[in-house]
């Protein structure tokens, strides 16, 4: 082991569980703020198209249970990144362009409260936690000599894959979340 913990030609723990442990921080508040800020956006936009029928705005509306299980799914993701960024001394492409995408997702969360002139959840912490955690690693990576060559398509596919990958953990979460419904009305009760 070289210094603070870093294998030889690799990044310290710290850059690659650091995902994972910037995630949580960030998540955490999403975890709390989602249902009830997108209720209120909900809210707003039925009062100003009425005739948008309401399965529409039920569809829209995110439930702490749906959050939980999104924010979860997507921790795995990340959770499974870091793991491979560690156990790869951060050489590895997944444990890269999760990092990526995770730093450039914090321009889409001062961007949206940007445009809608407003908090939207996470914009605290993707300025204060995302985006200099993400630099930070970005620059471990480069000073161990373990940063894949960066190029435009790496960083397209990157920035494209993240809200790939939140509208999949959504959609995933909103069929987990009904199976549960399911199930539980199926149970028999005594």
């Amino acid at each position: 082991m070289s210094e603070r913990g870093a294998e030889p030609g690799g990044v310290s723990p710290a850059a690659t569980w650091g995902l994972m442990a910037a995630f949580v921080v960030h998540d955490l508040e999403e975890l709390v703020t989602m249902p009830s800020w997108a209720s209120a956006q909900v809210d707003r936009l039925q009062e100003t198209y009425p005739q948008v029928p309401e399965r529409v705005w039920s569809a829209m509306r995110v439930t702490p249970g749906h959050a939980a299980t999104a924010i979860g799914l997507m921790g795995l993701v990340v959770g499974a990144a870091s793991a491979d960024g560690a156990r790869t001394g951060g050489k590895s492409p997944f444990f890269q362009t999760v990092l990526a995408g995770f730093g450039l997702h914090a321009v889409s969360h001062v961007a949206q409260s940007v445009g809608l002139r407003g908090y939207t959840p996470g914009v605290v912490t993707a300025p204060l936690v995302v985006a200099p955690f993400s630099l930070w690693a970005w620059r471990e990576l480069r000073r161990r000599g373990v940063l894949r060559e960066v190029d435009t398509r790496g960083v397209v596919t990157s920035a494209a894959l993240f809200p790939v990958g939140i509208l999949g953990v959504h959609a995933a979460a909103f069929g987990i979340r009904r199976l549960a419904c399911m199930s539980a009305r199926a149970r028999p009760t005594h």
